[in-house]
């Protein structure tokens, strides 16, 4: 059987949550597992958390803008294997910093032949008219699998270990196998210029004011996201009673990522991408420094800040990519959305690691300072998203 229309988009969505169902194992175990068992600092635990993002921001640019030339499902079917096998590989062989970060890269360099070439494998299949929501339902289910993904790996570790969690988790990406393999066949139109040549994509300048924009948006995500755990455990230390427990905070967290992305995209369509993406970022900062700020304060106070953020953060999502997507020339859109891609990735990698850098700098994980420190950089990063919009706003009349 061959999925079409709608039956494609669900399985696509159903292939992207079993993706990423290893995900976020590292930030979500490392602080009651990893750091202690290592003697990892602030710094190094972000790196370790951001080698993912790292290694997917080095093949992306390769994988990605290949699906211009071969069927995508071809690259997301070896893309989600990789993935799988890296998992499992951390779970069997990671001893300390340099070899998880070098095994977690690896693992990352799966996901980069899988999340975009995913897109584009969603996208080559579906007419121009069913795509921004359909985009935005892929984008979405983005929150439903990094839910997942810290909920069952932190059961998990718990339970049975943390190598356990790894080669639980590493089981996801077969649901995406599956759905790859039940695509029906598509041969892109004849690709322009070189593999590698961006130089297309670097003069679509209302494409790039949601690449670069879409960059501070990951930034400020994926921070957050390596960093959620350890600020609520140090929340939970700090009063006795934190109300909910770290496995609970991330997970909602992460679950309410989906109604925030796919909202956030209605009001795009309804007032303009460029308006709503900037109103998003800017109250999402404004929240940042508000956590920040009472990073000392009482539980209820931090749990519904947090919950707040968890809204903000997401809502600018589903707008950024599929602007993007609707920007790119037909031509070029694999190495629009490579391009995409390897500036949200790169700079998911820099937020983690920063936010270990400013922990470090300013007290350390027992000290509110250091928090402040930590949601200080998360603002500061996604504040520069209203600029970079605003650079291409006179390229594009959204």
């Amino acid at each position: 059987m061959r999925l079409t229309g709608r039956a494609l988009v669900a399985a696509m969505c159903a292939g992207q949550v079993g993706n990423l169902l290893p995900h976020v194992v590292v930030p979500a175990i490392m602080a009651e597992h990893l750091i202690p068992l290592w003697g990892l600092s602030a710094a190094q635990a972000g790196l370790m958390a951001g080698a993912y993002a790292f290694g997917y921001m080095l093949a992306v640019p390769v994988l990605a803008t290949l699906t211009d030339r071969i069927d995508a499902r071809r690259v997301l079917l070896v893309g989600s294997t990789l993935s799988g096998l890296g998992t499992a590989a951390f779970g069997l062989f990671a001893g300390g910093l340099w070899s998880a970060a070098a095994i977690w890269a690896l693992a990352g360099i799966g996901f980069a032949g899988a999340y975009m070439p995913g897109l584009k494998a969603l996208t080559d299949r579906l007419p121009p008219q069913e795509s921004s929501r359909s985009i935005t339902l892929y984008t979405g289910s983005f929150s439903i699998g990094v839910g997942l993904s810290f909920l069952v790996s932190q059961i998990v570790a718990a339970r049975y270990g943390w190598r356990v969690a790894f080669f639980v988790t590493a089981l996801g990406p077969l649901v995406m196998i599956a759905a790859s393999l039940a695509m029906p066949p598509f041969q892109p139109a004849p690709a322009q210029g070189r593999l590698l040549d961006f130089r297309p994509v670097l003069r679509n300048r209302a494409a790039m004011g949601y690449v670069l924009g879409y960059g501070a948006h990951c930034f400020e995500l994926y921070g957050m996201r390596t960093w959620i755990v350890a600020f609520w455990s140090y929340v939970a230390a700090r009063n006795g009673d934190a109300l909910l427990s770290p496995i609970a905070v991330s997970v909602i967290a992460a679950l309410l990522s989906l109604p925030a992305s796919l909202l956030g995209n209605e009001a795009a369509i309804r007032f303009g991408r460029h308006r709503a993406i900037t109103i998003v970022m800017i109250v999402s900062g404004s929240v940042a420094l508000a956590i920040g700020s009472l990073a000392g304060a009482s539980p209820a106070w931090l749990l519904a800040l947090v919950l707040i953020y968890a809204i903000t953060i997401p809502a600018d999502s589903g707008a950024l990519t599929s602007g993007m997507a609707a920007s790119a020339a037909p031509a070029f859109r694999g190495a629009t959305m490579a391009l995409h891609s390897t500036v949200g990735f790169g700079l998911s990698a820099l937020g983690g690691w920063a936010g270990g850098v400013a922990l470090d700098a300013f007290g350390g994980p027992s000290s509110p300072t250091g928090w402040l420190a930590v949601f200080a950089v998360f603002a500061a990063g996604v504040l520069l998203g209203p600029f970079e919009l605003w650079w291409s706003r006179k390229s594009s009349p959204d």
